[in-house]
């Protein structure tokens, strides 16, 4: 009985981080679109990523 509970609560878990992971990433722009340029550039440049400053560089500005 006790194996069942902890095995009901750990699947719950997993499942409210899968929810949780799935509805944050579905809110960000898709890099390169319009939508992500502008927060980008609204964003201070010392907060930028090196994979955020590449993808700005191939996609907003060439």
């Amino acid at each position: 009985m006790k194996l069942q509970k902890k095995i009901a609560t750990r699947t719950a878990g997993a499942l409210a981080v899968l929810f949780l992971t799935a509805a944050v990433s579905a809110c960000s722009p898709e890099v390169g679109s319009e939508e992500w340029c502008n927060d980008l550039k609204e964003k201070p440049k010392g907060d930028w990523s090196a994979n955020e400053a590449a993808d700005f560089t191939k996609h907003c500005l060439l």
